[in-house]
């Protein structure tokens, strides 16, 4: 069975180099070999072609069903598009250093003071993160707007009028005035109650959400309907902001997708069993990605594994990781630099927003050295920006890389493709190892290893899947 397993991976991966991960279910101790090929090709001039935009599939809405939203990296919003790669590329990654720095922030359990809401609006390019889009109804009659989805926030709210303070979005700001199922939250609500930072004013609920990177939203927590896919939902309690600071770079507000009660998941409850599935379409499609809801989304043969709870941070999604594999072989690094400590330190942190996987300091090296030690035959480059372990792979069609494996708690490995972690950072053939090393004990799964692979949250049971399914 082993070696007709091997003959049928390679085989895929022969067939459509990398395209798709593969999962194991089988562990190893360190040191030992993964059963999977220990190498695999990736085409350069395929990865260059794909730093050029290309427009979006015009397949909409006809194959939308139940609640199923369409996902779309911001670099390919119409609102939102700069022509050229290296510009797009440096422009994320100084983005994903102010992601990481709010996620460390908010981990961490220290208290940080909300920003002034007299201090001038910036825009989203200057500011903040905001990786992924869907678009959404809101209201009665419904009005479209896109919306951030964030897997570590826990509060859904848009831009409201009148808006004393509002960044600039690519909709009309919603008015709650025209909508005939808008209803306001009393301070005596139990909703109120659930909200953090919530106060009164008027008998009306107010809440104010600080994103610890100078963004920002205050205005009143209010029900309201929203049109998800073809699914509509009423009485979810959203923030009506009259008061944000932006970093959403032309959508209305985010659609928090965390473990609290608070968040769009939490909020439909027992109607999905806090279930949903998302898919990052890779970089360089023409596609769409998804995002849907509900136990029927849940795919059989995906690899699961438990969720891990920080009390400390309950909106963050934590798994499981107990190693790295580089090249079908362990990386001699500690368990123990993966784990979430009783006090809230450390563990991994799946992460919507964030584009590339951090990792403590040492195992990062480790990882890097155990890449480097594979890839020597390869010309080298200089650093760039915060990676610094890059090629110049000019001139070549297609590469041998090794391949580079997650161990996750239980036993299953997840082998990514190759494309998600040696990426283009220009059109010139310049590629570099897509990982970092995380300032703190924290690790950070990030969108740029999770891009093509169905990743899927069982909230009722605490448990997270990946695959079977690609995008």
């Amino acid at each position: 069975m082993l070696i007709l397993h091997l003959f049928i991976t390679c085989l895929l991966l022969l067939l459509s180099p990398a395209l798709s991960a593969t999962i194991s279910t089988t562990s190893t101790s360190s040191g030992h070999a993964i059963p999977f090929p220990h190498y695999e090709h990736l085409n350069i001039k395929q990865s260059i072609a794909s730093t050029t935009l290309r427009p979006l599939s015009s397949d909409s809405d006809s194959n939308n069903t139940g609640a199923r939203l369409q996902l779309l990296h911001r670099d390919k919003l119409p609102f939102h598009r700069h022509k050229d790669h290296r510009r797009r590329f440096l422009s994320r990654m100084q983005r994903d250093s102010r992601r990481v720095a709010a996620v460390l922030r908010r981990t961490s359990g220290a208290a940080y003071e909300t920003a002034d809401f007299g201090a001038e609006v910036v825009s989203g390019m200057e500011q903040g993160s905001g990786e992924y889009f869907v678009r959404i109804g809101v209201g009665s009659p419904a009005r479209s707007q896109y919306m951030v989805i964030d897997s570590g926030s826990d509060i859904v709210w848009v831009q409201c009028q009148p808006c004393s303070q509002c960044y600039h979005q690519s909709d009309p700001v919603f008015d709650p005035a025209e909508s005939a199922s808008f209803s306001g939250v009393s301070c005596s609500s139990t909703v109120c109650d659930r909200v953090e930072n919530s106060g009164c004013h008027g008998g009306r609920c107010k809440y104010e959400v600080s994103y610890g990177d100078g963004s920002y939203t205050k205005g009143t927590l209010a029900l309201e309907t929203l049109s998800i896919g073809h699914t509509t939902v009423q009485n979810v309690a959203i923030g009506c902001g009259h008061m944000n600071r932006g970093m959403f770079v032309g959508a209305a507000g985010l659609l928090g997708l965390g473990g609290g009660s608070m968040s769009l998941v939490g909020q439909l409850g027992s109607q999905t069993g806090q279930a949903f599935s998302y898919c990052l379409v890779s970089r360089g499609t023409a596609s769409y990605g998804s995002l849907e809801f509900g136990r029927s989304v849940l795919p059989v043969g995906a690899a699961w594994v438990p969720l891990l709870q920080n009390l400390r941070a309950p909106s963050f999604y934590y798994v499981g990781l107990s190693g790295l594999g580089v090249g079908g072989t362990r990386v001699p690094v500690s368990e123990d630099a993966f784990r979430l400590s009783e006090s809230g330190d450390g563990g991994v942190v799946m992460d919507t927003g964030t584009a590339v996987t951090r990792l403590p300091s040492a195992a990062y090296a480790a990882f890097r050295d155990a890449f480097l030690a594979e890839t020597a035959n390869l010309p080298r480059a200089a650093a760039v920006s915060i990676f610094d372990t890059c090629y110049d792979l000019n001139g070549f069609v297609t590469v041998r890389v090794p391949t580079v494996s997650f161990f996750l708690l239980g036993g299953p490995i997840l082998t990514l493709p190759a494309r998600n972690f040696l990426i283009p950072v220009d059109e010139r053939g310049t590629f570099c190892f897509a990982f970092a090393p995380s300032p703190s004990d924290l690790s950070i799964i990030g969108n740029i290893q999770q891009e093509g692979i169905q990743i899927s949250f069982n909230g009722a049971n605490g448990y997270v899947g990946f695959g079977p399914n690609v995008c």
